[in-house]
C-alpha cells in the first residue's frame, strides 16, 4: 500500500514539473528574447518585496496573503526566466492592491498561477 502512495506522489510531482515546463516554454515562445542582457534594475531581497507588498496591501486579509504569495513565487523563481518572475510579482501586486478583491475563506495556498 505504501508503494502505491509513493507512486501516486511521484506522479503528482512529475505532473507539476511538466506543467511548470509548459508554462516556461509558453512564456519563452511569447517573449523569445526575455533573457537578453539589458539595463538591469536595482536588486532587492524577497524579504524587502514581502515587506513592501504587506505595506501596500489594500486590506489586512490581503496583507496576510502577501507572505504566502511571495513564498510560492520564491520557491519556483530559480526555475523560471527573470522576466517571468517579474510578471508574477506584478500580478501579485495587482491582487494585493485591488480593494475589490475578496479572498475565499480558508483559501490559503502555496501555489501561484
Amino acid at each position: 500500500m505504501g508503494e502505491w502512495r509513493h507512486d501516486f506522489e511521484d506522479r503528482a510531482v512529475i505532473g507539476r514539473a511538466l506543467r511548470l515546463k509548459r508554462e516556461i516554454d509558453a512564456f519563452e515562445a511569447r517573449w523569445p528574447d526575455a533573457e537578453k542582457r539589458e539595463e538591469i534594475i536595482p536588486s532587492f531581497s524577497w524579504e524587502q518585496l514581502e515587506r513592501q507588498l504587506v505595506d501596500l496591501a489594500a486590506t489586512p486579509a490581503q496583507a496576510s496573503m502577501a507572505r504566502h504569495l511571495v513564498s510560492a513565487t520564491r520557491k519556483l523563481a530559480p526555475f523560471k526566466p527573470a522576466e517571468m518572475v517579474l510578471r508574477e510579482i506584478l500580478c501579485m501586486t495587482w491582487v494585493l492592491l485591488d480593494e475589490n478583491f475578496k479572498p475565499e475563506a480558508g483559501g490559503d495556498s502555496d501555489e501561484t498561477t
